[in-house]
């Protein structure tokens, strides 16, 4: 089983590069493979709402999202991380998320009815990571949200929306001990549960051999 951490900003010794990196490290176990992306490091257009994804799911821009769309669907779970921009996520995220937007399913007759979950994306898990300069949770505004009502939306189990306050300059959250102790506690939850849904699975696959 694989967890892929995605980190939304562009500072890759960063406070939220940092907390994602914790956050996998102790996501680590038996039978659990982890990677790490910066989407900084890819040439990521916008989504131009041109619907030309609507029949085969597959969006048609090619840049270095066609490199990405693989990593997700190979993985069973998601950190995604980003700090707060204007009481939000950075651009890099909101480029990514919009580019997701292919796995959505909608009524070929009226765009307005949701159809349901992607199954390609749909059944897998996510954790998000949200950092902000400021101490108020006011001040952070929907960088939390912002990133898991679209995962959610994409079929995603989100587990846990942390929330860390406090954080700007570089390497501090290497000395924040509750910053790293949250992100600590998102991987273990994170490992637990695809653990546990594993043992589920491998069950259910005994239990049908065995008829």
């Amino acid at each position: 089983m694989k967890i892929l951490g995605i980190v939304g900003s562009k500072r890759k010794n960063g406070n939220t590069s940092t907390l994602v990196m914790s956050a996998l490290e102790s996501a680590k176990g038996d039978g659990i493979e982890t990677e790490v992306i910066f989407l900084g490091d890819y040439s990521i257009k916008g989504c131009t709402g041109c619907e030309g994804c609507r029949d085969t799911y597959k969006c048609v821009i090619n840049d270095d999202m066609q490199k990405i769309y693989p990593l997700l669907m190979e993985s069973d779970a998601i950190i995604l991380g980003s700090p707060t921009y204007f009481y939000n996520v950075t651009a890099d995220v909101k480029v990514f998320i919009d580019r997701c937007y292919c796995f959505e399913v909608m009524s070929k007759e009226d765009r307005s009815v949701w159809m349901g979950i992607n199954e390609v994306l749909g059944g897998r898990y996510a954790s998000v990571i949200a950092v902000c300069e400021q101490h108020s949770p006011e001040d952070m505004g929907y960088t939390g949200e912002a990133m898991a009502k679209p995962l959610e939306a994409l079929g995603y189990r989100v587990i846990d929306i942390v929330k860390v306050l406090g954080l700007f300059e570089r390497g501090k959250a290497k000395e924040n001990k509750t910053a790293i102790k949250q992100s600590q506690n998102a991987g273990k939850r994170l490992f637990k549960t695809l653990q546990l849904n594993k043992d589920i699975r491998e069950k259910l696959l005994d239990f049908k051999l065995s008829k």
